[in-house]
């Protein structure tokens, strides 16, 4: 019987198509992250968005934990001694930040570990997203028509908007076969 449940849930998973990577690793990267109190990992992929540019830089989530009491949970930071003064004098807006991804109030408290300045060197996994690719100035020919296509509208900024989108679209029509990225 659970033979056969199995195979109907692996037949149903085939008749979907093509799944997205994350929703295959999704169980194995929830387990690793609720080992360390991440039930959610939205904390950790986005940490740069979740706390700022400022603060990603100069820290990192380490763990949450949780009181007996279930008054609130404590997150650990790591930082470097020099940062950490710094990083004292933004922790209640950082958990006021961090709180908002959740979407309750379930830091109550967070705590910040000193390490030394290459402690962040050794074993750490890269979250950023990937850098924005460099945009090349659009043909002559590309901006002309561009151009042309949006020479009856009024708001220059509206205007504007509109010959960057038909600049991208044209351009992207002149690409070859097999160069599209």
């Amino acid at each position: 019987m659970a033979k056969n449940l199995k195979s109907l849930s692996s037949l149903n998973r085939r008749m979907r198509g093509f799944e997205a990577a994350s929703r295959l690793v999704e169980p194995q990267i929830r387990k690793a992250g609720e080992t360390r109190g991440f039930a959610v990992s939205r904390l950790l992929t986005h940490w740069a968005e979740v706390s700022g540019p400022e603060i990603a830089a100069c820290c990192r989530p380490v763990k949450i934990s949780y009181g007996k009491g279930g008054l609130g949970a404590t997150l650990t930071l790591l930082t470097t001694g020099a940062a950490a003064p710094t990083l004292q004098m933004e922790l209640p807006r950082l958990r006021e930040r961090v709180n908002a991804c959740y979407g309750y109030n379930a830091i109550a408290r967070i705590t910040i570990t000193q390490t030394a300045p290459t402690g962040f060197a050794d074993g750490q996994a890269e979250f950023a997203p990937a850098p924005k690719s460099q945009e090349t100035a659009p043909k002559k020919d590309i901006r002309q028509k561009a151009e042309l296509t949006t020479e009856g509208v009024q708001d220059a900024g509206l205007r504007t908007a509109l010959e960057r989108l038909a600049c991208n679209v044209l351009s992207k029509a002149r690409k070859p076969e097999g160069k599209h990225s």
